[in-house]
């Protein structure tokens, strides 16, 4: 592995960081998606075994993963990074937070984490991601929003209660 491909994997996360802020801010979660992605990219993400939700290409990216997972009842939600490592190989690992709307009484964010995992191009675009956090502490999550007034109508419906579902039938 050279320097440079370790330095542009390097320079590619801080990227993906700040562009993460940005869509957070902004709530369109495409326009960093053709830049920083690669067109063969597959990006992954785990639901706690009970399903796998896998997208090829750019625009599976942009409909699943930035689309349809963004854009229903996620408004309000943030996904901060806490942190980013990168290999001697160039390969990444981003530490970030599944960040709720409000905060607790306490003054402490309504959040759970999660990690993913990237491999990069030599052009410093990601080629795979993997992204990986806690279904069950998220699902938690929701209801303390739910008990706060927080939780949208949409996201339970739509994500929240067929989740909860697909655990109970795993654990079955």
């Amino acid at each position: 592995m050279s320097t440079e491909h370790y330095q542009l994997a390097s320079d590619s996360m801080q990227k993906l960081m700040r562009y993460h802020a940005e869509a957070s801010e902004s709530g369109d979660w495409h326009f960093f998606v053709d830049e920083m992605y690669a067109p063969e990219c597959v990006y992954t993400c785990e639901y706690a075994g009970t399903m796998l939700v896998a997208a090829n290409g750019i625009d599976e990216i942009k409909a699943t993963h930035y689309g349809r997972d963004m854009a229903h009842g996620w408004e309000g939600w943030t996904f901060p990074y806490m942190g980013t490592y990168v290999n001697d190989r160039g390969q990444g690992i981003t530490h970030w937070l599944n960040r709720g709307p409000g905060k607790r009484a306490d003054g402490n964010y309504f959040e759970t984490p999660g990690v993913s995992f990237l491999d990069f191009t030599d052009k410093g675009q990601i080629s795979k991601q993997h992204d990986l956090f806690d279904l069950a502490h998220q699902m938690h999550l929701c209801d303390e929003l739910e008990a706060a007034g927080l939780l949208s109508s949409e996201l339970k419906e739509n994500w929240v209660l067929p989740m909860k579902q697909k655990l109970i039938d795993m654990l079955s």
